[in-house]
């Protein structure tokens, strides 16, 4: 099997002393995990970060196999990692989208929403801008996987939208992280106390 087509990284996580696991959720083949060679050296480690844009290119023997992957950096969200708040908010949508997608399941509008999020994370004035984006993101993710979930509505404010995303935590936190919420929901809460300090 040979495949190469664009996707978002979302997690990575070193395997041995120089390669990392990676997901990546593509439009067309859904989350896709795989083996990358040399992912932590020095030519690699700033296109293994989650939430960057990759072209990827995927070569396995069979399905059951973790594939190889080559990774080509698109569009990198390093320049925003060392802003507390939106390296929160990148961490906790990416974070979230490969704890609780099934993998190899296409989900293309949740492909679209991620990459939108993200943008917006890194391109908006403020969080006042992403923020929307961010929750209508969760809402999304609930309402694809069965769960429900309204989409904010779009005269919302500043407080309304914490409000929302207040309280999302809980079906986020009973069905779709019920087995998987410790990294997961204290990522979210680091999250939940960067934003409310918005309200100063």
């Amino acid at each position: 099997m040979h495949l190469t087509f664009p996707a978002i990284l979302v997690a990575a996580r070193p395997h041995g002393e120089t390669a990392v696991i990676t997901r990546v959720l593509s439009e067309e083949y859904g989350l896709v995990a795989g083996y990358v060679a040399g992912g932590r050296g020095r030519v690699l480690r700033p296109v293994v970060i989650p939430g960057n844009r990759v072209a990827v290119e995927l070569a396995a023997k069979s399905d059951s196999q973790l594939p190889f992957l080559r990774l080509e950096l698109v569009e990198s969200r390093g320049p925003w990692l060392g802003e507390p708040l939106a390296a929160s908010a990148i961490a906790w949508v990416t974070t979230l989208t490969a704890l609780v997608l099934p993998e190899r399941n296409a989900y293309a509008s949740l492909y679209s929403a991620l990459g939108a999020t993200l943008d917006a994370i890194c391109h908006a004035p403020s969080a006042r801008g992403w923020l929307r984006g961010l929750v209508g993101y969760e809402s999304l993710l609930l309402r694809e996987l069965g769960y429900g979930g309204a989409p904010p509505p779009a005269e919302a404010d500043l407080d309304a939208l914490l409000q929302m995303f207040a309280r999302t935590a809980a079906p986020l936190e009973r069905y779709l992280l019920v087995d998987r919420k410790g990294d997961g929901m204290a990522l979210r809460a680091m999250l939940g106390e960067r934003l409310e300090k918005l309200r100063a």
